[in-house]
């Protein structure tokens, strides 16, 4: 079986899981953008995926909202923004606002300044950019550390949106093995029923 998973997602305790109560049937895990996140159900690539809610179209999906995420800011690690504990959006007016391309909190921040250079193609990009000392950027806390840097420093923003995160996969697609993956995400013991 093949378990998507978005940037940032650590489904390893699920996966160890897994390996232990289904021994016979391999678990490969497959790295989903979330752009894409749908398409790669829809098309195969996957069988059930972690995913970034919401996601458009998703009539044909099961859906199981697992999770938010904490939003924070990324800085360069001398910035002035390192001495809170925690930002509100308005700590961050004046600031310029990097927003990847592949941006997935969409948090609009009042009085920001737009940069003025075309979006970096991916978060990775983005915290290099605010690493160098030019502005700010938002993002989930797992992607914060998935991208973490020795010159670059992160607080929580209190009122930025979260990121939902969710368990996904097709109605017409559902296999006794997509069953077993999401009673073990659901904390079912492998001894329990499914009521």
């Amino acid at each position: 079986m093949r378990l998507g998973a978005v940037p940032g997602a650590t489904p390893g305790k699920w996966i160890d899981i897994w390996n232990s109560r289904v021994p016979h049937a391999p678990l490969v895990l497959v790295e989903v953008a979330a752009a894409t996140q749908h398409r790669a159900l829809v098309e195969g690539l996957v069988d059930v995926a972690i995913v970034r809610l919401p996601i458009a179209d998703a009539d044909d999906l099961h859906v199981i909202p697992l999770y938010e995420e904490l939003p924070v800011a990324v800085f360069a690690a001398d910035s002035h923004l390192a001495a809170a504990e925690e930002l509100d959006l308005a700590d961050l007016e004046g600031e310029v606002v990097v927003v990847p391309s592949d941006d997935v909190l969409r948090a609009q921040v009042p009085g920001a300044i737009a940069p003025r250079f075309a979006a970096p193609a991916d978060t990775a990009e983005a915290v290099a950019i605010v690493a160098s000392g030019v502005g700010v950027t938002l993002m989930p806390l797992s992607l914060a550390r998935a991208n973490h840097r020795k010159d670059v420093d992160h607080r929580p923003v209190r009122d930025a949106p979260r990121s939902p995160v969710g368990l996904a996969w097709l109605r017409d697609r559902t296999t006794p093995e997509i069953e077993a993956f999401v009673g073990i995400v659901r904390g079912r013991t492998a001894h329990s029923s499914r009521s």
